[in-house]
């Protein structure tokens, strides 16, 4: 069941479940927290997982009026935590939630205790997909939608080769839900985009981080290629790099179990 927080006027939906140490999931921009559903499943028997919706995204609403950067987000997840009670937990943050994850890290650093990075990059956006990118949300809202174009190009990023054979279904799932997507729920959606391709660079504040670091890249992602993953380990001083073979963005969803089992074993 979806729980609702209220923060500068809008609410925020999350999941709460399990229990003990707390871990605070975050997912990919265009999806949800149901996005995490394999690896809750196995999380939750020894964990409390906190998954939030983004803004814009699953059950929660367009972000308030003040939001421009993905720090003051990082300051509304604060806030949730602060709601909760919850004095101390752990982040796993896929894509822009793993960029946001660090601002959390550079808010509350004493209360973050591990922090596990899955398919992110926390430096500037490529000024080539910068490009790229903002012209196809441009494209959504001043059309109030995502076109069938944008879609088929999003699904070829988001997967790796490999998922149109053997995981059809999660491409089919992913533009039936991308094509629902209309009228101001597209534009809000834009903005939130435009947040994310033009967050600060973190890689000088990341290269302080003193808490456990796990950086997991799928082999075939295209958003955010291995290279990435690679300087942000040499950044992280003590990180581990693990890579996930035959996946692309959408590993949690491509190879679930290796995915799960490496969280596993970092918590651990």
């Amino acid at each position: 069941m979806m729980k609702q927080f209220v923060v500068d006027g809008q609410t925020m939906a999350y999941q709460d479940i399990g229990q003990g140490e707390v871990l605070l999931l975050g997912h990919h921009y265009l999806w949800d927290g149901q996005m995490w559903q394999k690896q809750v499943a196995e999380l939750s028997r020894h964990y409390r997982c906190i998954i939030p919706d983004f803004w814009s995204h699953g059950q929660s609403q367009a972000a308030p009026q003040a939001m421009c950067n993905l720090s003051d987000y990082a300051q509304h997840i604060v806030a949730l935590m602060d709601e909760l009670s919850i004095e101390s937990f752990s982040i796993i943050g896929a894509g822009a939630a793993g960029m946001w994850g660090c601002e959390v890290v550079t808010l509350v650093p004493q209360r973050v205790k591990k922090l596990a990075l899955v398919n992110t990059f926390v430096g500037l956006e490529p000024e080539v997909a910068h490009r790229k990118y903002t012209a196809m949300l441009n494209s959504a809202i001043e059309e109030r939608q995502l076109s069938p174009q944008m879609i088929d190009t999003l699904a070829t990023l988001y997967f790796a080769q490999s998922a149109l054979e053997s995981h059809p279904e999660l491409i089919t799932s992913f533009k039936q839900y991308l094509s629902q997507i209309e009228g101001q729920g597209a534009v809000e959606l834009a903005k939130i985009g435009k947040m994310i391709i033009g967050r600060r660079d973190l890689c000088e504040i990341v290269e302080a981080f003193a808490l456990p670091t796990m950086i997991s890249v799928g082999s075939e992602d295209k958003i955010r290629p291995g290279l990435e993953s690679y300087l942000m380990n040499d950044l992280i001083s003590g990180s581990a790099l693990q890579l996930i073979p035959n996946a692309g963005h959408m590993s949690m969803l491509e190879t679930p179990e290796l995915l799960t089992q490496q969280l596993v074993e970092f918590l651990d």
